[in-house]
């Protein structure tokens, strides 16, 4: 081959490398075609694309032609370790005319191996962007092709190395990117699964126990569960330890309160509509069922649901495809069903407001979530686990002292886990002192009642029905009618700072209202209610 020829042979190699950079979406897709380009048209063998990983001091071979996957794992060095290694620590290329009389090649993938006597040389290039050391290029030379310029092929290879580090750096961008999403993926997935597990979940009753098992249970099958207990008892926390306890967490989990919805949009929203379908319906939209394909969906308060609502939700339960609103195709749906519920819906069968057929296609697995009051043993924890949460959210560092934690722990609270933790927060907020007290708890009853208010039990020992005096004492009087227990302790102590503060302020009830943070008009109800004389004594 004439100087010439050699010339148009390169030039064309640089077109053609040059070209499948600009046109090629996938950058391990050009760069394995341009080590390609260069086997077939420049007779430079075995190209390899080394690149240092992250912060390490070790290269890698990433890209490869010629070589297997095994060779390409061995393909391993620290800076300054072998040919490539040396290349990139000085930033300089090097030219090894007989690799088998260079004690520096290491030959460690072993490709080499397959050459016989053939003399081979090996040249290597770095690859360098605005001073920064990516990683290195390098090729074989078969010295048996014909006479080689070597200090030829080492520029050529340079301009390849030059032409293509641009897209080396934006791969390894890519990939490091990807990589951080791979993580942060991991990271909330794991962060999902702990925050939703059910041995994440505050209780160590008997029956939470066995609720816990029986979620361990279900979680593997694809069963429909239906979850049933009071407000606030945690029937959501449960769906979702279900759900990511399951062969589907990594699949959408897919929430809908059916009664938080209109009647006239809650179909629409289950089950989607087409286009022009109804007034307003400007475009087609997917529903909540087909959005959770693959996944899980929760049906909270599945007994608000209108009979013709529950006629299509039979359907999707029977034939697992879903309809929408104003079109004519089925579309199979791979969705596993998760309803909650705080009604009876077996009395609601009863009296023809829920289908029995629909109850027991929902019913395939009960669970049920006792209320708070009839497992106070796990009051103590979660009254710890929401006192760390408060405090750190609240930035403080208060306690519960044992005659305030009796009293709560005595407590029915109708308003179960939900109640509490709204009480939690209020007293860590409220708190006067280091640790949250009778007094405490009596001051954000008193402000923040329940409608209608509801009695609060006093520590054990006192015994039921007698009155609690919150200064530490247990024979106070309740003032006036109100009722024995917390709230004639309650009275007594908002009695006593009313008229404290009206004292303090001369009776002038604008300011003292001020003071106690309510309105004149609330201060003349509670004097009044209370029997305070409306004078200087």
């Amino acid at each position: 081959m004439n100087h010439e020829q050699k010339i148009i042979r390169e030039l064309t190699a640089f077109f053609e490398i040059s070209r499948e950079l600009a046109s090629s979406p996938d950058l391990d897709s050009a760069l394995e075609h341009i080590l390609g380009i260069m086997d077939t048209q420049l007779n430079l063998h075995r190209g390899a694309i080394l690149l240092l990983k992250g912060d390490s001091n070790e290269l890698m071979t990433e890209l490869a032609y010629g070589m297997s996957e095994e060779e390409k794992k061995k393909g391993r060095f620290k800076i300054g370790e072998g040919i490539t290694g040396t290349v990139l620590s000085t930033g300089l290329p090097i030219i090894v005319p007989d690799i088998g009389a260079e004690p520096r090649f290491l030959n460690r993938t072993g490709a080499r191996k397959g050459v016989g006597r053939k003399k081979m040389a090996f040249i290597a290039v770095p690859l360098i962007f605005q001073g920064r050391k990516l990683g290195v290029l390098s090729a074989d030379c078969d010295l048996s092709e014909g006479d080689r310029d070597l200090e030829e092929d080492k520029r050529v290879l340079s301009i390849i190395g030059s032409t293509i580090v641009q897209a080396v750096l934006l791969r390894q961008k890519f990939s490091e990117e990807n990589q951080r999403l791979i993580d942060e993926t991991h990271r909330l997935e794991h962060a999902l699964k702990d925050r939703y597990a059910i041995d994440g979940w505050i209780g160590r009753s008997k029956v939470m126990n066995q609720i816990a098992e029986s979620v361990y249970q279900v979680a593997a099958s694809r069963a429909t569960v239906l979850i049933q207990g009071e407000s606030g008892t945690g029937k959501e926390v449960i769906a979702k330890a279900i759900h990511f306890l399951s062969p589907r967490a990594k699949m959408p989990f897919v929430q809908i309160n059916c009664a938080a919805i209109p009647e006239t949009l809650l179909e629409s929203q289950l089950f989607g509509h087409e286009k022009g379908a109804f007034t307003g319906a400007h475009i087609a939209r997917p529903g909540k069922f087909e959005a959770a394909d693959a996944g899980t969906i929760f049906l909270d308060e599945i007994g608000e649901i209108t009979p013709a609502v529950q006629v299509k939700l039979l359907r999707v339960l029977q034939e697992r495809t879903v309809e929408r609103i104003g079109g004519n195709r089925v579309i199979p749906v791979d969705v596993r069903i998760i309803a909650a519920t705080n009604r009876n819906l077996e009395e609601m069968i009863r009296r023809n407001l829920f289908r029995e057929d629909l109850y027991y296609r929902l019913n395939v697995v009960p669970l049920f979530l006792p209320p708070l009051r009839q497992r106070k043993e796990d009051v103590p924890l979660l009254v710890e686990h929401f006192l760390e949460r408060f405090n750190r959210d609240n930035d403080r560092s208060v306690s519960v002292d044992p005659g305030a934690m009796d009293m709560l722990v005595n407590y029915d609270w109708p308003g179960n886990v939900r109640e509490l933790e709204n009480m939690m927060e209020r007293l860590v907020v409220m708190a006067q002192g280091p640790s949250i007290t009778r007094e405490d708890l009596g001051r954000a009853m008193t402000l923040y009642p329940r409608t209608p208010p509801q009695e609060l039990e006093g520590s054990p020992g006192l015994g039921p029905g007698r009155p609690i005096d919150v200064q530490g004492g247990s024979g106070m009087e309740p003032v006036g009618n109100a009722k024995e227990g917390l709230l004639g302790a309650v009275s007594s102590l908002e009695k006593e700072q009313i008229e404290a503060v009206l004292k303090r302020y001369g009776f002038v009830k604008t300011r003292a209202a001020r003071a106690l943070g309510i309105t004149p008009r609330q201060l003349r109800y509670r004097m009044l209610k209370y029997g305070i004389e409306d004078e200087l004594p």
